[in-house]
């Protein structure tokens, strides 16, 4: 750690700020909870300032705080998901009817209160915030009292996505305006791909490092993961993939992306639509708390789906978030035609999202079971339901400014030996990187190219072996993923980037 803290006595104090966290689905909670660790693995003490967590969150996977006397990094106490190695103080915040912190008043419930929370906590060497804009304008506030530096981790151009979701356009200039003004003011700015730091980049970011984006190989795996190894639920992503915004909800009028790829299997905030949704707050006690264990549900599961009701006969996954900017509803749409090539053939829905009402829709107009919805899923789940499928279902719209997403969604199926359909621009990176690296199938997002795409899988699948360890191409994908998308590997990136801060300040 010499080398990191330079000059500076005692070990890096690093202060994360984020609305979403462990164990909230989500593709930031993944993406965190990897900088939390590798931030402790380098010696540093961190310190988590995030919301309290939703009802039933416990029941997908609950990643604990560290336990005393445990090491960095390591899994403290008894349970069944890894410890976080930081101390996450909670406090009490609105939720949209979904039950995600996404809207006007969920925001300002959050980013208000932060002022006091940050300015009554220890004083850290640096901070780290999560977007949204207005979060990381509180974070610049409270920084410059301080004296201290902040990084700004884009998952996602909040500006862009309002305009592309057709914001008032006084909306979209005042997000500009805000989200410029906080990428200026960070000493580093963490991005999840080449596309976003670019972005950033021209609105003032001053130094960006592209750390990327992956899924956790140690859950997403050929073989069943260990219990040990189920931490909390992903989605895609999110955009959270593209990574793009990842489990934000953009600001003001519409639905946006999150990180355009969380990772497989549940995600919160894309969709989510900024406009002033009733709200309710959690039923936890006013105090701020500091013990990170959010209340098990009292009905025990909350009705999300199990393994055991995985399809036998063959199916297509769409695991994640599906909102007006994935797009998602072409699968459903291709369904007639994949029906008769395959009549048993499902395409199976996976989390949730804006638009659940429209694929509803579309699901009562075919066969019945043709098309099924269910509800999110722990990430162990996910990752089963990934190694069943024939193969995983990934889209973009094109043509709303987020052709440069890289969802998340795909790396958790590839991880798991799961070939991808991707429908979207040919031309993206996400396209590309298909294509290139022989992951899958690519086609225009068009109902009835995408169709063929599907039959193709199908077929594929036919003659495929059903153990990834017995099958040389499943193989080949999960070995790419680990080299490639490893989480851990990004964790490690974003982690120096954030230390690096404190070794030019020594």
């Amino acid at each position: 750690m010499e080398r990191r803290t330079g000059r500076r006595p005692g070990r890096p104090r690093v202060t994360l700020v984020s609305r979403i966290f462990a164990p909230e689905p989500s593709a930031a909670t993944f993406r965190l909870g990897a900088l939390v660790r590798a931030l402790a693995g380098a010696g540093a003490r961190v310190e988590v300032v995030t919301a309290e967590a939703p009802d039933g969150a416990g029941s997908l996977g609950l990643v604990r705080p560290a336990e005393g006397g445990g090491a960095p990094g390591g899994r403290g106490g008894t349970g069944a998901a890894p410890a976080i190695p930081a101390r996450v103080r909670r406090a009490p915040v609105l939720r949209d009817p979904s039950g995600y912190v996404r809207g006007y008043l969920p925001y300002l419930s959050f980013d208000v209160p932060l002022l006091w929370r940050l300015l009554r906590g220890s004083r850290p060497d640096v901070y780290v915030v999560e977007p949204p804009p207005t979060t990381g304008a509180m974070v610049r506030v409270i920084a410059g009292l301080q004296g201290r530096s902040y990084v700004y981790y884009a998952a996602d151009v909040w500006s862009d996505a309002s305009a592309s979701t057709g914001a008032p356009d006084v909306v979209v200039r005042l997000v500009r305006a805000l989200e410029s003004w906080v990428l200026r003011g960070a000493a580093v700015v963490l991005s999840v791909n080449e596309g976003v730091t670019e972005r950033v980049r021209e609105l003032g970011a001053r130094q960006v490092v592209t750390v990327g984006n992956g899924v956790d190989t140690d859950v997403f795996t050929p073989g069943e993961a260990s219990p040990a190894d189920a931490g909390p639920p992903a989605d895609a992503t999110l955009p959270t993939d593209a990574t793009l915004p990842t489990d934000a909800s953009p600001p003001a009028g519409a639905t946006l992306p999150t990180d355009a790829s969380p990772p497989a299997g549940a995600t919160p905030s894309a969709d989510a639509t900024l406009s002033a949704h009733p709200t309710h707050s959690n039923p936890v006690a006013s105090s701020e708390s500091t013990s990170g264990y959010p209340e098990r549900d009292s009905h025990g599961e909350r009705g999300f789906q199990r393994a055991s009701e995985i399809p036998g006969s063959p199916f297509l996954l769409y695991a994640g978030t599906a909102s007006e900017w994935q797009g998602a509803d072409v699968f459903a749409e291709a369904m007639p035609r994949v029906l008769e090539e395959f009549p048993d053939a499902q395409v199976v829905f996976l989390g949730q999202g804006s638009s659940w009402d429209r694929l509803s829709m579309l699901a009562a107009g075919l066969p019945d079971g043709a098309v099924t919805l269910h509800d999110p899923v722990s990430a162990a789940e996910s990752a089963e339901w990934q190694r069943r499928a024939n193969a995983a279902l990934v889209s973009l719209r094109p043509g709303i400014g987020y052709d440069f997403a890289m969802p998340t969604k795909m790396f958790a199926a590839l991880a798991c030996g799961t070939p991808v359909v991707f429908a979207g621009p040919v031309e993206s990176p996400a396209a590309r990187l298909v294509e290139g690296e022989r992951l899958g199938w690519v086609t225009d997002h068009d109902a009835r190219e995408v169709a063929e795409a599907m039959i193709a899988a199908l077929r594929a699948a036919d003659g495929a072996v059903a153990d990834a360890a017995r099958d040389p191409e499943r193989a080949r994908l999960v070995a790419w993923v680990r080299e490639h998308r490893s989480l851990a590997a990004v964790g490690e990136r974003a982690a120096d980037a954030v230390l690096s801060t404190v070794t030019s300040k020594g």
